[in-house]
């Protein structure tokens, strides 16, 4: 299996307290040196806290945010410095609130038509064709080209951004909480829509959201982000049912389940470290009831256990004792 999307030691610093003259007060590092490959086809989960990086991730890789650090390679080529349309024929962004992504002063048709003439510059014949294609594979009425965004529920203008993406003929799309914006009933539908589209356009899915028991369902891998770096990947299926690192673990235990009451974890801390003060060694030392001197000093590198799982962890978790 090829690898749709390679990233290298990429990270994304913001500074702090800049004035007029001279440098920064401090540095945010809200992605720190990160390395992950995603092969052609999958969907790969991100999940972590809020704050943790998903986001800055996500925009770095659709190009609105450049990197600080590191390299991204799309199916081989290198994008991080490239042309804005060459990222947009490859890589497209689905928005978290779809109305809001969407121009309220367009039409559904205007909103449509402009990836296919910025960046494949078709004509007017070829883009009513194309449009009628895609609002076809999405489930929409053709009647709606003629609408504006407000006239829509949140289930049908988050298929109309899907159909936007799809539009540009990107084969890999970041999904950031494509669903949380949605009532419950509606987010099955669009799942189940994203499933048939990876299908029928072989697509590549980069699936962010803090819903475990979704991504857990829609994803082949998961990877885990802790204050803006990599702290475990491992398979869907196993990831969450056998943490192996113990910030997995606690999310997994915070995770809201019917019939189980929901319990504060049993932890020093509950709240990421400071960005203008992080910690010496593992940033999650100080909430972790396992940490030694050794996490206090030194920041664990994330590398392969014998059942080929990815944890950056001194002391990971065996079998089923996860639980914090």
């Amino acid at each position: 299996m090829t690898e749709a999307l390679k990233l290298t030691d990429l990270s994304k610093s913001f500074p702090v307290g800049k004035g007029f003259f001279g440098p920064p007060k401090a540095m945010v590092h809200a992605v720190q040196l990160l390395d992950l490959a995603v092969q052609t086809g999958e969907t790969l989960g991100i999940v972590g806290e809020s704050g943790c990086g998903k986001s800055t991730l996500a925009k770095m890789l659709v190009g609105l945010l450049p990197p600080t650090t590191g390299r991204i390679e799309i199916e081989g080529a290198v994008l991080d410095n490239a042309d804005p349309a060459i990222f947009g024929k490859r890589i497209q962004y689905v928005f978290q609130d779809p109305i809001s992504s969407l121009n309220p002063r367009k039409t559904i048709r205007q909103i449509m038509e402009t990836p296919l003439r910025k960046l494949h510059n078709l004509d007017k014949a070829a883009r009513s064709t194309r449009i009628r294609e895609i609002f076809a594979a999405v489930n929409l009425r053709e009647e709606f080209l003629d609408r504006y965004p407000h006239e829509f529920s949140g289930g049908q203008a988050q298929r109309i951004g899907i159909a936007r993406a799809l539009a540009a003929e990107a084969r890999i799309l970041i999904l950031d909480e494509p669903v949380s914006a949605l009532d419950v009933s509606v987010q099955a539908q669009v799942l189940n829509l994203l499933a048939d589209l990876k299908k029928e356009f072989g697509l590549t899915y980069l699936f962010i959201s803090h819903d475990l028991a979704v991504v857990e369902a829609v994803s082949d891998r998961v990877a885990v982000l802790y204050f803006g770096a990599i702290v475990e990947v491992g398979s869907a299926r196993d990831i969450f049912a056998n943490p192996r690192h113990p910030y997995t673990a606690l999310l997994a235990q915070s995770a809201p389940e019917v019939g189980r009451p929901i319990a504060a974890p049993e932890t020093a801390e509950t709240e990421l470290p400071d960005p203008l003060s992080p910690p010496a060694g593992c940033a999650f030392n100080e909430r972790c009831p396992f940490a030694t001197v050794q996490c206090r000093r030194e920041r664990p590198a994330l590398m392969a256990d014998a059942n080929g799982r990815d944890v950056a962890c001194f002391n990971p978790l065996e079998g089923n004792a996860q639980n914090p």
